[in-house]
């Protein structure tokens, strides 16, 4: 199998974890994940729970992120990405037809230092993948908002908003306030 970022590279048999293997890629460092393999050593080494799973402090300039679309190394169909997180910009390929997944050089790191290393996963699921959108969204809109009136500004109206939130009358205090 060819290496699907680049593309002439052989991929080796490589271990991302005791007990869990993949084909990587001795160029740009990335692993070809198989998913029935990843659930198998989840369930044996990690059982039910995450307790397990340690957060690792990483350097975001050591994790590659590959934007161009990428072909399965092993059924050549066109691999489909999935955001990580909204804090970061990494995307996941994935192959929905060989259920295999290539993680870029550092990205295996990252879902552990997220603590998703024990549920890579979710992040392929449409609920995730809307969490995701979500978040980016309201981050954006938070960042508009400071933008517009300012760092102090936006943290007082934060303070207020919990404040509000916590009121049982809250929409009578909203009545009020907005009243002219």
């Amino acid at each position: 199998m060819k290496c699907p970022k680049c593309k002439t590279a052989d991929l080796y048999p490589t271990k991302l974890e005791q007990g869990l293997s993949g084909m990587g890629c001795n160029d740009c460092a990335g692993v070809f994940v198989s998913l029935l393999y990843y659930r198998d050593w989840a369930e044996r080494f990690l059982g039910d729970s995450a307790e397990g799973e340690q957060a690792e402090d990483i350097n975001i300039e050591d994790v590659d992120n590959t934007h161009s679309a990428m072909n399965c190394p092993k059924c050549s169909r066109m691999m489909t990405k999935y955001r990580v997180s909204s804090e970061h910009d990494n995307r996941l390929d994935l192959c929905t037809n060989c259920d295999e997944a290539w993680l870029d050089k550092g990205e295996w790191s990252l879902l552990k230092s997220l603590k998703l290393g024990s549920k890579m996963p979710l992040v392929f699921t449409e609920q995730w993948q809307k969490q995701v959108r979500d978040q980016v969204t309201e981050n954006a809109r938070r960042q508009r908002f400071i933008e517009s009136v300012g760092a102090d500004v936006a943290e007082e109206a934060d303070r207020i908003r919990e404040w509000l939130n916590a009121q049982p009358e809250r929409m009578q205090v909203l009545q009020y306030l907005t009243y002219e």
